[in-house]
């Protein structure tokens, strides 16, 4: 057959426009055409998948050809990696070789004939008409990917192989194996056409298994799925199109005289064509993300509703919640201690009282050396035995950044902790986040053997009264309350053994905070004056100040030893500790919906907040664990300076009822109270009255930044 009766078809209709081409820009007549081909209605099913998995083994091995043929190298040709084992070929073909070898007639009739590649493609498709989108491209593209891999596999052979030598000769094979650099561009051409064919068809293949296996998720019906395979016959088409295209350029060089050289304009057809499969491959993709990411948004919902039905349940043991937490399906031991660096599954955590620690990776050393000193202590009580899992909430997108973070900070417990954060998935941040109302500020969610949540943050519970609220329940944490006073004790719990031994020997002891040291040095110089002449025993201790940064409390430190002004806490742990059990003891009231009209305790509270959050300092005084009375820092000092005129009644009364008469007869209307409230949420309560007069506090929102 000479090659000037092969002619390649013209095409027409290739969109050669700079931007991505979509389906949707093809001819809305020519849409309707192609819809009217299909039959779904007896659709036979054909395992698409595993024939792709041939086609493309047969495109793999004849690109190793075609790269042989180009650099004339035998060897190059012969020499392919092992593959993997291809399917049983009576289970993969059953029924299907004829309708293949019909296919493959007519398209090679196309390359013969060289008649109108749009008819041969809606015919192919009428042919095709009862089987789904994904079979009919499948099944094209199998019967070319024959046609290709006997061209190639007559070519690779036809030096070797007597046969295959015969064979090339009658189909004028032997020229181009001998001249192939002459039609180089061309065989490139058709090389990049399949290419695109081929990941057309894949994304074809990948939205009917979407429809199949995704159905509970998202249907035919609803966006994004919906918009998506409206673009599938036309893309069908075009991949069609694209085949034949292919066949005929392969026939061409099939058919031409070593003189022949392939032409720009047949260049330019197959590689416009390869240029809209493209496009076509890119819209396909970008719509199937969008249906991708409907469908795990609506799996995380249904995981999200399927958790919170598991709170809400009864259970026989903790694990079945636990599971649905932390356990990961490739993960059998998602949990590590960091200190001996091994593994555990969460049988461990069987029947077990468990606090969940939830934090991101803002954690401070302070909050983790508090939790860690509690934690060893129960060890010292037969009756308290819990274990703490670190649950670490991280930004996917930083967390390469955020790794070192993490890992610094698991390195520091001595508790049991997920050992990789991105196995903790969306769902459950989610869950954290909305029902559990987590959001930055670290919380201790507090399960009972049987998984259910008795504290929702058992963090002020154990921040106050540490591991006597075991079992960390609500209920227990109110029946603290109930048993609780406004004393030395509970002020100053668990941070200072020395003020225990003070009570116990009647010393007064003078507790004293904020961080203008002119004041503190005028203020602990007269404390000191006035004892001598009140005859008491004082012992002044600095508390700090909880908006202080830890270098401005070390500098005061230094300040009040070096001047010898009073005792204070060396460890700024310390320091952070007392203010923060004094905001625990706030957010515990306000979560038992306790207000200062009704609550003695919290109003005591929130007066110390209100003096630490203004500019001057406080003053609170003890005598033994209940008798105090306390006033902002001038008022203080006023009243200190002024002790000739209230000796007598100190003498009568004694000095701490005296000082607190005094202090309340000088308290004059002019103030300026501040109240810093560390926090979002349900921690911040709607008003607040202050502490000087008991009007209601203006609200302002503060932002601070501090990298000390």
């Amino acid at each position: 057959m000479a090659s000037q009766q092969l002619v390649a078809p013209k095409l027409k209709n290739v969109n050669m426009r700079d931007k991505r081409t979509s389906p949707q820009s093809d001819d809305s007549a020519l849409v309707r055409q192609i819809r009217e081909t299909h039959s779904p209605g007896r659709s036979h099913s054909v395992n698409v998948n595993q024939i792709l998995q041939v086609i493309e083994e047969i495109f793999h091995r004849a690109s190793h050809s075609t790269a042989g043929v180009l650099v004339g190298t035998r060897e190059l040709a012969a020499t392919v990696e092992d593959r993997p084992t291809l399917p049983s070929v009576d289970v993969l073909f059953h029924g299907l070789s004829y309708l293949i070898q019909k296919i493959y007639c007519e398209i090679s009739c196309q390359c013969s004939g060289g008649g109108d590649v749009h008819a041969t493609t809606m015919e192919l498709l009428r042919t095709l008409s009862n089987y789904s989108w994904e079979a009919k491209v499948v099944l094209t593209l199998a019967a070319f990917a024959v046609y290709y891999g006997e061209f190639w596999l007559v070519a690779q052979l036809c030096t070797s192989d007597p046969l295959a030598k015969s064979v090339a000769i009658l189909k004028q094979l032997s020229d181009i194996v001998e001249h192939a650099t002459s039609v180089k561009p061309q065989i490139e051409a058709i090389d990049n056409l399949i290419k695109a064919i081929t990941n057309v068809t894949k994304r074809i293949v990948e939205y009917g298994e979407m429809v199949k296996l995704e159905s509970h998720y998202i249907s035919e019906d609803t966006p994004p799925l919906s918009i998506a395979l409206a673009h599938i016959p036309a893309a069908a088409y075009w991949v069609i199109r694209g085949i034949l295209a292919s066949a005929s350029h392969v026939a061409i060089l099939a058919g031409s005289r070593h003189e022949y050289i392939a032409s720009t304009t047949e260049v330019w057809e197959l590689s416009s064509l390869a240029h809209k499969l493209n496009n076509i491959h890119d819209h396909l993709t970008s719509e199937l993300e969008n249906c991708r990411r409907y469908i795990v948004a609506k799996r995380y919902d249904e995981d999200y509703e399927t958790l919170k039905r598991l709170f809400q349940s009864l259970h026989l043991d903790n694990l079945k919640n636990l599971r649905a937490l932390i356990s990961h399906k490739d993960d059998a031991q998602p949990l590590q201690i960091s200190a001996t660096k091994s593994r555990y599954s969460l049988e461990v955590l069987r029947r077990r009282h468990v606090l969940l620690l939830i934090t991101d990776l803002s954690l401070s050393n302070e909050e983790i050396q508090i939790l860690e000193h509690i934690y060893k202590e129960q060890q010292n009580r037969a009756e308290v035995e819990y274990e703490i899992v670190w649950l670490p909430v991280v930004d996917v997108t930083t967390w390469d950044e955020k790794r070192f973070r993490f890992e610094e900070l698991k390195s520091k417990m001595q508790w049991y902790v997920v050992h990789d954060p991105l196995i903790i998935e969306p769902p459950v941040i989610k869950f954290i986040r909305n029902d559990w109302h987590f959001d930055k500020k670290m919380i201790i969610v507090s399960l009972d053997p049987q998984g259910r949540v008795s504290s929702l943050n058992a963090v002020h519970m154990l921040w106050v009264w540490g591991n006597l609220a075991f079992p960390f329940t609500d209920e227990k944490e109110q029946a603290l309350w109930n048993a609780e006073s406004w004393r030395l004790q509970l002020v100053a719990d668990g941070i200072d053994s020395n003020i225990l031994d003070w009570i116990d020997k009647g010393k007064y002891i003078c507790l004293y905070g904020g961080d203008d040291l002119e004041w503190i040095r005028k203020f602990t110089v007269r404390a000191k004056a006035v004892a001598g002449l009140a005859g008491i025993s004082l012992e002044l201790l600095y508390v700090g100040r909880s908006t202080a940064t830890r270098e401005r409390i070390r500098k005061v430190n230094k300040v009040i030893e070096t001047e010898n002004l009073s005792r204070f806490w060396p460890d700024y742990t310390s320091n952070w500790f007392f203010w923060s059990r004094m905001d625990s003891m706030r957010c515990s009231k306000a979560k038992h919906h306790k207000t200062v009209e009704i609550d003695g305790i919290l109003k005591e509270v929130m007066t110390l907040l209100s003096y630490d959050g203004s500019d001057q300092g406080w003053v609170m005084v003890w005598k033994g664990s209940n008798e105090t009375a306390r006033g902002n820092g001038k008022l203080a000092l006023d009243t200190l300076d002024d002790f000739e005129a209230w000796k007598n009644q100190a003498a009568d009364s004694g000095f701490v009822p005296a000082l607190k008469a005094e202090l309340i007869r000088r308290h004059t209307p002019h103030h300026c109270t501040r109240l810093i409230i560390p926090g979002f949420g349900p921690d911040i309560p709607d008003r607040v009255e202050c502490a000087e007069c008991g009007k209601e506090m203006e609200k302002f929102f503060m932002f601070r930044c501090c990298t000390d």
